[in-house]
């Protein structure tokens, strides 16, 4: 091949130089695409990527960006006001039992006069920064109890506690541990027939009827199967009353608890992290809803804020 023939790229103005910048364009998407990634937020709850400028997940809402609690350092979501770690109440600016602005110079808050360290529960004397004890309840502030007699007004409210005073009866009865039991029951169960129609007959009156005794005991298996059976009615009746989102995590723990009936052991399902607290007052964010279910008094089930 002779000289001429050969081909050069400065022939076509085409030299290495310009080759390296083709090449660079050509490779510049990948580059940005890789640099992008490298600089994503990877949401800690779904693991998708978003940009380093996002507040929320775009793939399923959750926070991004994380606060530390001031008392233990605990990493917590920054529209949060309760620190799941420590059990410390952390708005400065919120009142936590009205959800009022206050200051962080207010020893007591301007709106509803109750002090920013907490209330001791007169009841059980826990110490308190809500409007309900955590521990037992009882509503500690006028606002609380106003707030628990309008919703004790309600229907279901009603039927609730009548299904929790009837499950609580439940755990009370005593069944037969042996057929001498049983046989000891029966005898019992004659012996006072036998002394109400002496007593009907000697009063004179002639269409008696026998009235039926309140607690008729029964075998292990038998009991648990009602209780059972009360608990299933119990957990029903406890979903129609399951809290919705509300818009301040305060008015949803004092909604909570008002709604609480007693005589029934409960653990409050949360839909911030599906986790499982003795009480709204132990969730960092109450505000996203959750629900009453029944833990009965023998149960495996962890909850969350026990300590």
């Amino acid at each position: 091949m002779t000289e001429s023939n050969t081909w050069r790229p400065e022939q076509t103005g085409q030299g290495p130089e310009l080759l390296r910048e083709e090449e660079q364009t050509a490779a510049a998407p990948q580059m940005q695409m890789q640099a992008q990634a490298a600089t994503a937020v990877v949401c800690p709850r779904c693991g998708a990527s978003n940009d380093p400028e996002a507040s929320f997940c775009a793939t399923c809402g959750s926070p991004l960006k994380q606060a530390v609690c001031p008392h233990c350092g605990s990493a917590i979501d920054p529209d949060a006001d309760f620190c799941e770690s420590c059990h410390h109440y952390i708005r400065l600016d919120v009142c936590s039992f009205c959800g009022a602005h206050i200051s962080e110079q207010d020893t007591f808050c301007p709106e509803c006069g109750q002090p920013r360290e907490g209330i001791v529960c007169p009841i059980c004397h826990t110490k308190n920064e809500f409007s309900f004890c955590k521990q037992c309840g009882q509503p500690l502030t006028d606002a609380a109890k106003r707030l628990q007699s309008e919703i004790q007004q309600l229907p279901e409210y009603r039927q609730l506690r009548a299904l929790a005073k009837e499950y609580d009866a439940l755990q009370m009865e005593l069944p037969y541990g042996c057929d001498q039991d049983r046989q000891r029951d029966e005898a019992s169960r004659l012996l006072r027939e036998r002394i109400l129609r002496l007593l009907a007959e000697d009063e004179g009156v002639k269409d008696f009827v026998m009235p039926a005794p309140r607690h008729q005991r029964c075998s292990v298996e038998e009991l648990n199967q009602r209780k059972q059976r009360k608990m299933e009615e119990l957990s029903r009746l406890l979903d129609k009353l399951s809290t919705p989102p509300m818009p301040a995590p305060v008015q949803a723990r004092n909604f909570v608890m008002a709604q609480k009936p007693a005589g029934v052991r409960l653990a409050w399902k949360c839909n911030y992290k599906n986790a499982l607290h003795s009480s709204p007052c132990g969730c960092a964010k109450p505000q996203m809803g959750g629900q009453w279910i029944v833990l009965g008094h023998h149960t495996n089930q962890v909850i969350k804020d026990d300590k």
